[in-house]
């Protein structure tokens, strides 16, 4: 059986306890119900991970004695930021969700032309907190101990605006009108590759343009228009095949 990994935002040690939040301590007895003695992980996004063992459980709070230190060393060699167009309700978790199991180690949800998701200033919070949430999960369930950050959601180009920018850094931004194909890029290993993905609606043609401008290629994964999430997990996987740990 494997053993559940959770996450906790607090400084862990070897030797020391703690008591879960009261969303892990739920979610640890009511849905994996555990029980004392039963073997479980714990992490905080700092790297590497604590095994440990359930000292006392209730129906409200959990306590989790401390064992062993491990780093397992499984994050991808090629550091990826994704700038995702918003889209709708479960399409959005979905990509996130996907693209943190693929190796993304930063991602900044973006407001465009044609995106139909409309946020105010709360809605966008709450979004935003929703899907680090999201974001946390996949970790959990994927093995990995550092956490991708999930940025405040902003306009395609205040973000542009935002981005730290290094010499060997990769710009790319899919686009189905481009003939320059992923394969095609220089096989050399860029510090980061940036990635922008459109939303359901793609994007417009003067957001292309600007992209390029500000350096971004425009590439084109194959003859087929694929859906906002498709496309954005389809890029990832070619990236790590290219740069990173896929074999």
């Amino acid at each position: 059986m494997r053993i559940p990994r959770i996450y906790q935002p607090v400084p862990l040690a070897v030797g020391g306890s703690l008591s879960l939040d009261a969303q892990a301590a739920v979610h640890v007895v009511r849905v994996l119900r555990l029980k004392q003695e039963d073997q479980i992980i714990v992490f905080n996004g700092e790297g590497g991970e604590y095994s440990g063992v359930i000292a006392e459980v209730s129906k409200r709070e959990v306590s989790i004695k401390l064992l062993e230190f491990h780093d397992p060393k499984n994050e991808s060699p090629i550091s990826i930021c994704l700038l995702q167009g918003v889209s709708r309700g479960e399409r959005m978790d979905y990509t996130l969700q996907k693209a943190v199991e693929l190796g993304v180690n930063e991602i900044y949800p973006v407001l465009t032309k044609h995106t139909t998701v409309h946020l105010n200033s709360e809605r966008k919070e709450k979004r935003r907190s929703h899907w680090q949430g999201v974001v946390n999960s996949a970790c959990e369930q994927c093995g990995r101990n550092t956490i991708p950050e999930v940025h405040a959601v902003e306009t395609l180009f205040n973000c542009l605006s935002q981005l730290s920018i290094g010499k060997d850094d990769l710009f790319l931004v899919l686009n189905h009108r481009s003939v320059q194909t992923l394969a095609s890029i220089s096989k050399e290993q860029p510090a980061r590759v940036t990635l922008v993905v459109g939303p359901e609606g793609g994007f417009a043609e003067e957001e292309i343009d600007e992209l390029q401008r500000q350096g971004f290629i425009s590439v084109i994964l194959g003859p087929r228009v694929l859906r906002t999430e498709t496309a954005a997990l389809a890029a990832i996987s070619v990236i790590q095949s290219i740069w990173g740990d896929f074999k």
